[in-house]
């Protein structure tokens, strides 16, 4: 049994007291390594909750700078922090809320040339980037790792969220989503506007997901997309069948490594 100093278990007791968590589930929790793509509105969250909740190693990988704009929803970061690098922002922040957590900021983008090297270290990986190369690059790394990935995005009002895990039977990233969208067809957040707290409730689903993966509790959102509307307040879940055709992770899948030519920045970003 993990031997709690009095400080933890005073700080993790509503954990503790939980039937589904308790003292081996908050062992799980300080013992597990997370990776994050993105320190920004989706970042945010899910780096606050996870650093609270004593996730035990967390890498967070983002190479822009805080910038004024990014503080209406990018709640990690505060004034003082314009124009640093996001990931030594996200790093200051998560060990001032809890000592317990060791976090590595990578101020490099991931690449087809890095990403395999610095994801085989973790066993949870969270995506929040802001471009479709890094995403579908996020995907075929953990495919080829046979990582978990819960991925989240959002849009103006509109927000979605998915566990790929084709190495447990269900679908990953492509399976819905097989090519990214030719250039320009979607705005970004700059061009077509995000409501602040949008990303909040998406970051914090994603972090719930991570906790139900590492405790093995609940059911994840393996095989099933979560879609939430803001302005209608519902949310959706949508069935995403495994594709057998997939070329990450089907029957005869054609991605074996990742080849930069196939991550090159196409012109499009996903909103963050």
């Amino acid at each position: 049994m993990f031997d709690f100093s009095q400080e933890q278990i005073k700080r993790y007791s509503r954990h503790i007291i939980l039937r589904e968590v308790g003292g081996k589930g908050q062992e799980k929790l300080l013992k597990a390594r997370v990776f994050l793509v993105g320190a920004g509105g989706l970042g945010s969250p899910v780096a606050l909750y996870l650093a609270a909740a004593g996730v035990g190693h967390i890498g967070i990988a983002d190479a822009d700078t805080v910038e004024l704009s990014n503080l209406q929803r990018q709640v990690i970061h505060a004034s003082a922090d314009v124009d640093k690098f996001k990931a030594l922002s996200a790093k200051e922040t998560m060990q001032s809320l809890n000592p317990d957590v060791r976090v590595r900021a990578y101020t490099e983008r991931l690449s087809a040339e890095n990403a395999l090297q610095i994801l085989q270290d973790y066993d949870i990986v969270v995506d929040g980037c802001d471009n479709f190369p890094t995403r579908y690059l996020v995907n075929d790394a953990c495919v080829l790792l046979g990582k978990p990935l819960v991925s989240g995005a959002i849009f103006r009002f509109d927000g979605q969220l998915m566990v790929s895990a084709p190495h447990r039977g269900g679908p990953c990233y492509r399976c819905l989503f097989e090519t990214p969208p030719p250039p320009g067809m979607v705005p970004s957040c700059q061009e077509a506007g995000v409501i602040g707290v949008l990303p909040g409730v998406v970051g914090c689903l994603q972090a719930t997901e991570v906790i139900k993966l590492i405790l093995d509790i609940g059911q994840p959102l393996i095989g099933q997309l979560l879609i939430y509307d803001a302005l209608a307040s519902a949310f959706t879940k949508v069935r995403v069948p495994r594709n057998p055709a997939c070329p990450a992770c089907g029957e005869k899948a054609t991605i074996k490594s990742l080849n930069p030519d196939d991550y090159r920045e196409q012109g499009c970003r996903v909103n963050f």
